[in-house]
């Protein structure tokens, strides 16, 4: 079974069961897929009373959600632990081209370390990177009122229009991160 598991599972098996989980979540137990939501309950949960943004009941509205972000950690942990390929990744080679001409040499992690690593974050490139991004990520996924997975699982699926331009936003972002910022901040 575990030998099963910890292969690449083919896109017509993945897709369609990743697909379910929004009529699953909707029709079983009238819920909607996301999951930035949970930084706002974990923020009312643990500082009750200190911004008005957060003073809601939680435990009504978001407390499954964090027993899914929970499923996320524990999940992630089973995959690197248990079902863990013991095979080093590899970044591919076209990929380690185009990185070593913004001057990225190192490629023995998934991520190399002159992009993510402490140490990066001493480098003005690390530091738009790692906080600047994320800051921004925060931003728009609060701004668009949801994360890629919200909007571009639950919502394409929905039929929602806000969530196709949030997924026309979201990557053209990306594009615009990678062949425009990218090039630029290194």
């Amino acid at each position: 079974m575990i030998e099963w598991l910890s292969q690449p599972w083919p896109w017509y098996v993945a897709g369609p069961l990743t697909g379910l989980m929004v009529p699953a979540l909707l029709l079983l137990g009238g819920r909607q897929f996301g999951i930035s939501a949970n930084l706002r309950t974990l923020c009312a949960a643990t500082l009750p009373g200190r911004n008005k943004f957060l003073c809601y009941d939680w435990r009504a509205v978001g407390s499954w959600n964090l027993v899914f972000a929970l499923g996320i950690v524990l999940g992630a942990w089973f995959a690197s632990t248990v079902l863990a390929d013991p095979e080093p990744m590899e970044v591919a080679s076209a990929t380690q081209t185009d990185l070593q001409a913004l001057g990225i040499e190192r490629f023995d992690e998934m991520i190399p370390s002159e992009i993510l690593s402490w140490e990066s974050l001493a480098t003005l490139p690390g530091f738009v990177l790692i906080v600047i991004g994320g800051l921004l990520v925060g931003f728009g996924a609060a701004w668009a009122g949801g994360c890629t997975s919200g909007h571009a699982v639950m919502g394409l699926a929905s039929g929602d229009l806000p969530s196709l331009l949030a997924v026309f936003g979201f990557f053209g972002g990306g594009v615009f991160a990678t062949w425009v910022l990218l090039p630029w901040i290194f």
